[in-house]
């Protein structure tokens, strides 16, 4: 009998197909940026978002950690959802390596997280704060893609309060398709509203994202199914 294994997105194994364009892919020196495959694909990851350039990394933890360095300096904070990848599953990195405070807050059953709680966890500029400077979201969310309405709302918080914003976005293409939407139309119109100087920047090439957003890989606990829609 054929099985599904849900645990986790990582668990999938590549089709022969894969493993024959592994194979057959044309390689280069990346410290020189002349890696063929890799300029395509970071190349081809700015024109479907409509960005400036992309940005390959070797891992989902490591683009939504450079994602996170990019928008924030030591002693800086991001709010994020407490059982979201950036915070939860990542090792603490933000806080390791960049000195970053996380601010986690509960999230409902789709993922989103109380627009009210989020504005009432932003710090007032006193040097007995950490500085909060960006707010983290996950689409999709246990198979569930976040609601329109949500991301834009959440972009005008953002936009008002003078917050930067990080998606990851490591299964984003997946959420396109449950939408019926191109991965641009999901993605701008939404989170970088257009005229905005912020969809001007880099997009992480790890997962199809937003900007300066990547994406990670989320194991699940052995009590919770989370289903595979990861497009890497």
């Amino acid at each position: 009998m054929d099985t599904i294994d849900l645990r986790s997105d990582t668990v999938t194994r590549p089709t022969p197909a894969m493993r024959e364009a592994m194979l057959r892919a044309d390689v280069g020196d990346d410290v020189y940026g002349e890696d063929p495959t890799v300029n395509a694909l970071q190349e081809r990851l700015a024109a479907d978002l409509g960005f400036e350039a992309g940005l390959f990394a070797p891992s989902g933890t490591q683009a939504n950690l450079v994602g996170l360095l990019s928008h924030c300096q030591r002693g800086d904070e991001y709010i994020v959802g407490m059982d979201a990848h950036t915070y939860k599953f990542e090792g603490g990195g933000a806080a390791v390596f960049g000195s970053i405070q996380p601010q986690p807050l509960p999230q409902d059953d789709d993922g989103t997280m109380s627009l009210a709680a989020i504005e009432a966890a932003i710090k007032p500029v006193d040097p007995h704060f950490a500085r909060t400077k960006i707010l983290c979201l996950e689409d999709t969310w246990n198979g569930r893609a976040l609601p329109h309405a949500y991301l834009r709302d959440a972009r005008a918080l953002c936009d008002r309060r003078g917050l930067g914003l990080h998606l990851d976005g490591a299964r984003l293409f997946d959420a396109a398709v449950a939408d019926g939407l191109a991965e641009r139309a999901r993605v701008l119109p939404r989170l970088f509203p257009p005229g905005r100087a912020e969809r001007r920047g880099r997009a992480l090439a790890d997962g199809p994202s937003g900007r300066s957003a990547g994406g990670a890989s989320r194991r699940a606990p052995s009590t919770r199914s989370r289903g595979r829609s990861r497009h890497r």
